[in-house]
């Protein structure tokens, strides 16, 4: 990790400006921007908070009318970004203790029934979600979110993986990392072999084969760590967030 990654909370902050908090921080601002940054997060958290709602009990059609409800009353109202700060570090953790309040406040209140405004419904297509991608049947709701928050990334992470080496013409490389890694350990099955990758693409030996492999490897590293340092604030968090991620793929790989 550079120089520049090293920043401390709540210090060099130019240093290391992140997507989430940036942005919130224009709608604390009261800048124009607040659907852009609601649509960011339906885009990285629904599924999460959908698994959330989901192992708390809650039934298909229940669980997507709150996931819609919560993003709207939560994020859309601002009570959620007017207390987010960056010195509480993780993003995801402050969504998680807003949602898990959001759950107790609706069964407090028993609001089935209440309406929300059509002008200010932030839409959430839900209506072919399958009726459950089940995260592990020995997770808790709080399990849930995470396993579901990280195995989106990844997804991100591997479609951006991806469509790099395709432009570039390198289709190759990005199929010895997708036979080799991503999908044995996604899919859980045991990777095959260089030799065997080698005769499958006609790479002349498995040295080349796994020099491509380093290459593509490391561009996943850096690659992942784009995307996480757009949820944290500090270096420190950043190598806590991506070490929980290589722990998350060693439990797939074991599991």
């Amino acid at each position: 990790m550079n120089q520049r990654d090293q920043t401390d909370m709540g210090g060099l902050r130019d240093t290391f400006l992140t997507t989430h908090w940036s942005q919130i921080g224009d709608i604390q601002a009261g800048a124009d921007e607040d659907r852009a940054l609601i649509s960011l997060l339906l885009e990285r958290y629904w599924r999460p908070v959908y698994s959330y709602l989901r192992r708390r009990g809650f039934d298909n059609e229940r669980a997507k009318d709150l996931t819609q409800g919560f993003f709207h009353e939560v994020v859309l109202n601002r009570r959620l970004v007017e207390r987010a700060e960056p010195s509480k570090g993780r993003f995801r953790t402050l969504l998680l203790h807003a949602l898990n309040q959001y759950v107790i406040d609706e069964q407090r209140k028993e609001t089935a029934q209440k309406r929300i405004p059509p002008d200010k419904l932030v839409r959430l297509d839900l209506a072919d979600l399958p009726a459950w991608a089940e995260p592990a049947p020995d997770l808790d709701a709080d399990q849930s979110f995470n396993y579901s928050w990280k195995a989106d990334l990844l997804d991100r992470v591997l479609a951006e993986l991806k469509d790099r080496y395709v432009k570039r013409g390198m289709e190759l490389h990005w199929y010895i990392f997708r036979d080799r890694i991503a999908n044995p350990i996604l899919e859980d099955f045991e990777p095959p072999s260089l030799t065997d990758i080698c005769e499958q693409y006609g790479i002349e030996n498995e040295v080349t084969a796994s020099n491509m492999l380093k290459t593509v490897k490391r561009l996943f590293q850096s690659t992942l760590r784009k995307y996480v340092r757009q949820t944290v604030v500090s270096g420190e968090l950043v190598e806590e967030e991506m070490q929980e991620i290589f722990q998350f793929f060693e439990k797939k790989r074991t599991e």
